[in-house]
């Protein structure tokens, strides 16, 4: 699949956002690395604690279903500029792998890609749990 092809489902992702309270919509798609892919989108609550990214709702449902071998995971909004995940996607991103390929899409249609060892560099992993 290609990074295009996989923005498209992120885009459709976003049309089921839940965010009644920031009116921020989110859309996020992942496609594992046995080419299955898996969709989420934003999904706030009145207790703002309890608002799940788009990022982490792909990732739980791939996770939920066996697959943890996540090759690369796109994102979109409805800004005109590029949306990156934030801290805590960041975080459960990288527990997957710092290889991971994120892929940013605007509102005009352009792509930039990322691996999550640029977006967090000096991360906390798996490995310093070994130290």
């Amino acid at each position: 699949m290609t990074n295009e092809q996989l923005m498209e489902k992120a885009i459709e992702a976003k049309e089921f956002s839940h965010s009644p309270y920031s009116n921020f919509r989110v859309g996020a798609a992942l496609l594992t690395k046995g080419g299955k892919v898996y969709t989420g989108c934003n999904v706030e609550c009145a207790s703002y604690g309890g608002t799940n990214c788009a990022e982490r709702t792909a990732i739980f449902k791939a996770v939920s279903e066996g697959h943890k071998d996540i090759a690369k995971i796109a994102i979109t909004s409805d800004l005109d500029d590029y949306t990156f995940p934030c801290g805590i996607c960041r975080q459960v991103i990288v527990e997957f792998g710092l290889d991971i390929e994120i892929i940013l899409g605007n509102k005009d249609g352009k792509i930039k890609t990322f691996s999550m060892r640029e977006l967090l560099p000096h991360s906390f992993t798996e490995e310093d749990l070994r130290k």
